[in-house]
């Protein structure tokens, strides 16, 4: 049995959903014997003396959840999440370059960086993409800077405003889907599968329209329920990553089942 450390921060208890999952896991946590403690950021030093880190703050490399996760690492403590994978799910074009090269399918994808939105650029993508295609801010996350486009002049504004926050555009396919596949993978193996049903009023699990944001439904799904192609592409996918904790969204289209995106953020 051993001293487990689980991270918060304000934000992640800003909700009593939130709180309430976090309580569960810590009385749980103590159910099988272990001592779990509430880590917030001004208590980062206790890190080092624990036996196990679980973080549930936001995850990215410019937050302090990621000097936690690399304090661990570098005292020899488990962390979820790992900042290896923190530094490749939160940059999304270091995140699809690692599919990539395990020959994950995706939809078509390419990046574009500052300089690179012109007319002349923007004849050549838009033979390579039939519109709608998807143009990402490459540190987004719930759904936040991800819009669909049609039109070169869509195209050009939406971008510019992406590039004012990074030096890179992902662009990419459009894969049009009732509902994407959560697949939660854990140390490559299946931990848990759910469907997020996409609202009619967008194309994304959650969005602001005319003023109101709009959630998906979620739907949890049994394991024995889920195809055995989607649990092995979401283990595939989780791979190309690394072995921590990642949820990850397929959508199948005619057939074909893409990886949307692999996160570490699980919601």
């Amino acid at each position: 049995m051993g001293k487990l450390g689980i991270f918060v921060d304000r934000q992640t208890l800003s909700s009593s959903v939130q709180l309430i999952s976090l309580i569960k896991f810590r009385d749980e946590a103590e159910n099988m014997g272990h001592q779990a403690y509430f880590i917030f950021p001004t208590e980062i030093k206790k890190i080092s003396g624990l036996d196990g880190l679980f973080i549930r703050s936001r995850t990215d490399s410019m937050n302090i959840s990621y000097v936690a996760a690399r304090i661990a690492e570098l005292n020899g403590v488990p962390v979820i999440d790992d900042p290896t994978s923190i530094r490749i799910c939160s940059d999304k074009v270091n995140m699809y370059l690692h599919l990539m090269k395990k020959d994950v399918p995706m939809p078509k994808t390419i990046f574009i960086k500052k300089g690179e939105v012109t007319l002349e650029n923007l004849e050549e993508i838009f033979k390579m993409f039939n519109p709608p295609m998807i143009l990402k801010e490459p540190s987004t996350s719930f759904s936040a800077r991800v819009e669909r486009v049609y039109t070169k002049e869509e195209f050009i504004k939406v971008s510019r405003r992406f590039i004012k926050l990074s030096d890179w555009v992902v662009v990419q396919e459009y894969i049009d889907s009732k509902f994407d596949w959560r697949i939660g993978v854990l140390d490559g193996e299946l931990l848990y599968a759910c469907k997020y049903i996409i609202p009619n009023e967008t194309f994304k699990i959650q969005a602001s329209v005319n003023g109101h944001l709009v959630y998906c439904d979620v739907v949890s799904v049994p394991k024995e329920e889920v195809p055995q192609d989607i649990i092995d592409l979401g283990i595939r996918a989780g791979n190309a990553i690394g072995n921590g904790l990642y949820g990850v969204d397929i959508k199948e289209n005619n057939g074909s089942l893409y990886v949307i995106e692999v996160n570490i953020i699980l919601l």
